[in-house]
């Protein structure tokens, strides 16, 4: 008679198994401390200069704005500062000529600001459609202006439009053509010339990278579909490279806005220009003529709460244009 042979009973689980597996949370939060402490290492740049280069000066122009220089008595005391309030900003909204600055650059900007974009974009348009032979010659040199120092600009500009001296004066007046380029009714479409000469070529450097980014296959499909050059342009690659005239037209609305080297340099030779042409001129005028720095603070501080107004402005209107065009 045999014997059974006792039948082992079925072995469970180790308990080596879970204590395998509990590092795996572990091992997750490691990796996710390491991807935070790289994403600060790669940051901490930007945050530095944002509050050395930004936070901090417009902190400082805040304090500023609330402060006064006074003397006491009938102004033979040492002078003091003392806590103005809202003083400041009352001299600066109530003073014509601030309000003359602004309504300067608001012209300067309804001038300028669509002839670049647009001005920049027809560029980019044309060398990205073959018409323009050796291309990277042609962006090269509507570049190069750009690389030349905002000064260096204007005064070769101011050469240009200085009477006795600017052959393109001598040239017109052979052909019975007089031109005053700082007149009273010339001297802004000659500041936007200067701007026009300096920026066009960047930001056409900008579209054109963008129309590099569009895919060849669409422009091909809508070729086929018996798009001529000027349609594939307009309905076809304008729309695709959207985003990047928002950005190179918010740039240039905030550059825009603080007008200062153009017109400064060209206020030599011309009594059409005074210390007091735009914002920046008269924040400038304020704190190193009149030494009042509260009010340059003040100015200051209107002229950034204006910025920040219209770029808020345009990036609601972009996005709700673009919002209604997905919708349909």
């Amino acid at each position: 008679m045999t014997s059974a042979t006792p039948v082992s009973a079925p072995a469970r689980p180790s308990a080596a198994v879970p204590a395998a597996a509990a590092p795996a949370p572990a091992a997750r939060r490691s990796t996710r401390r390491r991807e935070l402490g790289a994403c600060g290492v790669l940051m901490t740049p930007f945050f530095v200069l944002l509050v050395t280069v930004f936070l901090i000066p417009v902190g400082t122009a805040v304090y500023l704005s609330f402060f006064s220089d006074d003397q006491p008595g009938l102004g033979f005391g040492p002078e003091r500062t003392v806590f103005a309030g809202f003083r400041n900003y009352s001299a600066v909204l109530t003073d014509p000529t601030f309000l003359g600055s602004l309504g300067i650059v608001a012209l300067y900007c309804l001038v300028y600001i669509p002839l670049m974009v647009l001005g920049a974009l027809a560029l980019a348009l044309l060398l990205d459609s073959g018409v323009v032979r050796l291309r990277a010659t042609a962006q090269l040199a509507l570049f190069l202006p750009h690389a030349v120092p905002g000064i260096i600009a204007a005064l070769i500009w101011l050469y240009l439009y200085t009477p006795g001296i600017s052959p393109v004066i001598e040239l017109l007046g052979k052909a019975d053509v007089t031109v005053d380029f700082l007149g009273v009714h010339t001297v802004l479409p000659s500041i936007v010339n200067i701007a026009l000469w300096s920026n066009l070529g960047y930001n056409m450097v900008v579209f054109y990278a963008a129309l590099q980014a569009v895919p060849r296959e669409v422009i091909e499909a809508s070729v086929v579909d018996g798009a001529g050059p000027v349609r594939t342009a307009l309905q076809v690659k304008t729309p695709l490279i959207r985003p990047s005239i928002v950005m190179v037209a918010m740039f240039t609305l905030i550059f825009a806005l603080q007008l200062f080297t153009e017109p400064m340099l060209v206020s030599q030779s011309t009594p059409m220009i005074n210390s007091r042409f735009s914002p920046s001129m008269y924040i400038y005028d304020a704190a190193f003529t009149r030494n009042n720095y509260g009010l340059a603070a003040a100015a200051s501080v209107v002229l950034l709460l204006c910025t920040i107004a219209l770029s808020y402005g345009v990036t609601r209107w972009t996005n709700r244009a673009s919002a209604e065009e997905d919708a349909r």
